[in-house]
């Protein structure tokens, strides 16, 4: 069923949220023996058009992604103050795992089928080059599930 909703069997990221992303990039690029990876910070509303419980949030975060293994991308996440998943997640429950990601394509297709799952959109924006959805899985699926679509 999973892979009929979501057109795909392959993870591709796990989120990690994060107090410190400096302290933490450099804790794990030791513990993994591999480079501390750029720092970015992502972009402004207008770019961004992040929603978050379907409302506009100008939310950002700061960024940095652990692309040394083979099968899975590592994504640290610092949160800004402003409302999101992030803060949300780094509120409730500390600093850990706060998401899984797939790349999808016909993103708006795949979310429509997580609707008739009663899985709604936590938070949603856009990226250069795509856009992301924080589907709000946790009640069935245990965690929150990021759908992502490059263009």
């Amino acid at each position: 069923m999973a892979n009929e909703i979501l057109g795909t069997d392959v993870v591709v990221q796990i989120g990690i949220i994060v107090k410190d992303i400096e302290k933490t990039a450099k804790d794990f690029a030791q513990f993994f023996g591999v480079e501390v990876p750029q720092i970015i910070e992502t972009e402004e509303y207008e770019k961004t058009h992040t929603e978050y419980r379907g409302k506009p949030t100008n939310a950002r975060a700061k960024l940095a992604f652990f692309r040394n293994f083979k099968n899975v991308e590592i994504e640290l996440i610092e949160p800004d103050e402003n409302p999101s998943t992030w803060r949300e997640f780094l509120e409730n429950h500390g600093e850990g795992i706060h998401h899984i990601g797939v790349f999808v394509k016909n993103m708006d297709e795949k979310i429509e089928n997580f609707k008739k799952e009663g899985i709604e959109v936590l938070q949603k924006g856009d990226y250069t080059g795509g856009r992301y959805a924080y589907m709000e899985s946790t009640n069935k699926l245990k965690f929150i599930l990021e759908l992502l679509e490059n263009f």
